[in-house]
């Protein structure tokens, strides 16, 4: 039987992920409609990581490209890495400790080729334990989509990395150097283009750790609320968003994040 394929590009930042790579990479191998490369970039791991990436593109072939980047640099210039040589008209981005739906590029890239005036689409995921074995395998089934304009993103990131997918040639990158909300800087970017953005109803990833509060980048509260108002200040600079605005979207970002103290330190004594 042949194999279904789309014309999709799949990126993965690889540091210090050797217990998480293979189910990331086996999810994707597993789609109903496989994505035709999929790019394995070690952001200068420096441990195991670059010899699993070698043994995985040995167990699968050509399909795999490993790209092995010569200093840490963080997520957001691995994607780049990526991203630049990629070959096919879509890029779909995974993150190393995550992994897919089987039908998930088979939905997506089906409503982006129908869609062709969308340049990014992103989807729900369903958080999973970091101890779940389970294959993300429940049913699944596109019941619609959300319209993402700048002002809805402005005010809350409306998914994450491994829900997107996007078109190879959007001129945009994501900022080299940032290690935290480089991805909602980039989709701000994107809308505000502007290009059309869309939020697909269904969940087509799982994601392993709590957003906030657990290990790894994400734990770093304070960091990414920096991020975020850096973030702001950037556009205030490039005149998308007023000082009035910046005084507000500062405060209500701010808010956000003594909730999230707030939140986590609840959960953490339970």
């Amino acid at each position: 039987m042949t194999m279904m394929t789309a014309p999709v590009s799949v990126v993965v930042p690889c540091y210090r992920c050797v217990s998480t790579l293979e189910r990331a990479v086996l999810s994707v191998a597993r789609q109903t409609q496989r994505p035709l490369e999929l790019i394995l970039v070690d952001d200068a791991s420096g441990d195991g990581t670059l010899d699993l990436l070698q043994t995985l593109q040995t167990r699968y072939g050509d399909w795999i490209r490993v790209v092995a980047l010569p200093a840490n640099a963080g997520a957001a210039s691995a994607r780049n890495a990526g991203w630049n040589v990629a070959t096919q008209p879509y890029i779909a981005f995974l993150d190393a400790d995550d992994a897919w739906h089987p039908c998930k590029i088979e939905i997506q890239w089906d409503y982006m080729q129908r869609h062709p005036d969308v340049a990014l689409s992103g989807h729900l995921c369903r958080q999973l334990p970091p101890t779940a074995t389970e294959a993300p395998t429940w049913p699944v089934a596109l019941t619609g989509e959300q319209e993402i304009t700048w002002a809805t993103l402005l005010l809350r990131h409306q998914f994450v990395t491994p829900s997107v997918m996007l078109k190879r040639d959007i001129a945009l990158r994501f900022s080299e150097g940032l290690r935290h909300m480089e991805d909602h800087r980039l989709w701000l970017e994107i809308v505000g283009a502007p290009m059309r953005m869309v939020k697909l109803q269904a969940e087509l990833a799982a994601v392993y750790k709590p957003v906030y509060g657990a290990s790894g980048l994400s734990a770093d509260m304070w960091g990414m609320e920096k991020a975020e108002l850096t973030n702001y200040r950037y556009f205030q600079s490039i005149k998308k968003i007023s000082t009035f605005q910046m005084i507000l979207l500062q405060g209500y970002s701010l808010a956000k994040y003594v909730r999230r103290v707030l939140l986590v330190r609840v959960l953490h004594r339970s």
